[in-house]
Order: structure tokens, then sequence, then C-alpha cells
């Protein structure tokens, strides 16, 4: 609580400033907003991390700004910046996801007129098509929203399959993943005998999910509790949810089927 008080707190200081920054000439550059949009017909908008940057892309976003640095891993531990808040008030759009708390109070701050989207960041293919589908139609591009679908599922097709013809003894592999990394498992058609997080796991789960014998463990790179299941046997793998700087989602599968195939062999 005492961190939250400190940052929101920080962020009200923030606002102000960029209050005094911005505030005189409003009227001119709200104007001359709308006049290049106008002519561009495209949204401006700015998210939170590079996932949700990522989904904005793939929906046919061309003017993305990142606000958190791929650097910080966990969001909500990131502290706004007026260029932030200043990023905030010249946006169509801006993404964030529901575990990021303080992203309300940067719109409100930087007294935008954007509209604030919450994104299901989750890397399951099925929610990412959703997601980019629904984003196309409120950005007005759903052609490149289609577009991108259909280089995604040819792309994850070939993907999945190969890893399916790694399978050790040619048999699915019995693994364990984190919440966040469910999707990784479906990728290799592996089984899933157990789930675990986003907390550190119990002795009462570690018990659990030992008996369970999985060859491998699925962890969750930006928010690992370690090594989850010591002496067990089972391999663990570190899958990365958040696409890099050029925000293409694809690598993100690319990445993990690489790192699922090693594992496997």
């Amino acid at each position: 609580m005492a961190r939250n008080r400190v940052r929101i707190t920080s962020l009200l200081a923030l606002s102000a400033a960029l209050a005094l920054v911005t505030g005189c000439g409003n009227s001119s550059d709200s104007s001359s907003k709308s006049g290049t949009e106008g002519k561009e017909g495209k949204p401006v908008v700015v998210v939170t991390t590079t996932w949700e940057g990522a989904f904005a892309k793939a929906a046919g976003a061309e003017k993305v700004k990142v606000i958190v640095p791929q650097s910080v891993h966990h969001a909500p531990d990131y502290d706004p910046k007026p260029s932030d808040l200043a990023a905030v008030a010249e946006a169509d759009f801006v993404l964030y996801a529901p575990f990021e708390p303080y992203v309300e109070k940067i719109k409100e701050a930087a007294g935008s007129q954007a509209e604030l989207v919450e994104v299901n960041l989750d890397n399951d293919a099925d929610k990412v098509k959703a997601e980019v589908a629904r984003l196309g139609a409120l950005f007005g591009t759903e052609d490149a929203a289609t577009k991108w679908k259909t280089t995604f599922d040819t792309e994850r097709a070939k993907l999945s399959k190969d890893l399916k013809a790694a399978w050790p003894g040619g048999k699915s592999p019995a693994v364990v993943s984190q919440v966040f990394t469910a999707w990784a498992a479906e990728l290799a058609g592996a089984t899933t005998v157990g789930t675990y997080g986003p907390e550190a796991v119990t002795p009462a789960q570690l018990a659990e999910l030992s008996r369970k014998k999985p060859a491998l463990v699925l962890d969750n790179a930006h928010m690992s509790t370690g090594t989850v299941l010591p002496d067990s046997g089972a391999e663990q793998v570190k899958i990365t949810n958040y696409p890099g700087d050029d925000l293409d989602l694809l690598p993100v599968y690319r990445n993990a089927a690489n790192d699922l195939k090693k594992a496997m062999s």
C-alpha cells in the first residue's frame, strides 16, 4: 500500500508539471492534431507495454507509442514520466491490461480524450485473434487485422506441426504450466497435467504437481519464482510473453517453439 501511495503522489505531481507545460497551447494543439488525423485517417495509439503494442500493430495500427520500457519486466512497477503523460494527451486510443492499475490515472492526469481500451493479454491463439479483430474494428483497420490473422494462422500451424514431430517417442509430453504460459503448452500439443501461479508454489502444490511426473515445467520469464519443481526431474523452460521493440508477436511463438523443441530433444 505504501508503494502505491508513493506512485499516485508522484503521478499527480507529474500531471501538474505537464499542465504547466501544455496548458497555454492546448487549443492550437488540438486543432493541429485533428487536421493531421483528418488527412491521414490513422489512429494514434499509446500502449503501456510492447505486448499491447504487438496486438495494436497486428490490428493495423501504425502510430504506436510504448510507455513502459522493455527492460521493465513487471509493468505495474513502472513510474510514469511527464513524457508519458504528453504522449497520452495526443492519443486516440490508450491500450492497457487490467493488472496495470495506473493507466486510468495517466489518462486523467494528461487530460486526454483518448478511448481507454482494456486488452486481454493472453497469447492463446483464439484469444489473440479475437482481440486483434476487436482492435481492428475500433481502429477502422479491419483489412489489416484480417491479413495478419491469415499470416498468424499459417505460421502457428507450421510451428505446432514441427513441435509435434519432435515429441519424445512420438508421445505428447506431460507439462506443468504457469498460468500465463499455458498457450505454449497448447502450441506444442503437450498434455497439461497441472498449472501454478502467479504466486509462488506452496509446499502442498509442490507435492501435488510433482506426483503428476511432468517432463517439462513452463515458467513465465516475466514472473519467475525460481525453480518450480526441484528434484522432480522435470526440465524447466522459460517462456517469454512480451514481444521486442519491433512489436512483432510472431517471434514470441517462434522463440517458444525453439526452446520447447530443444527441451523435448
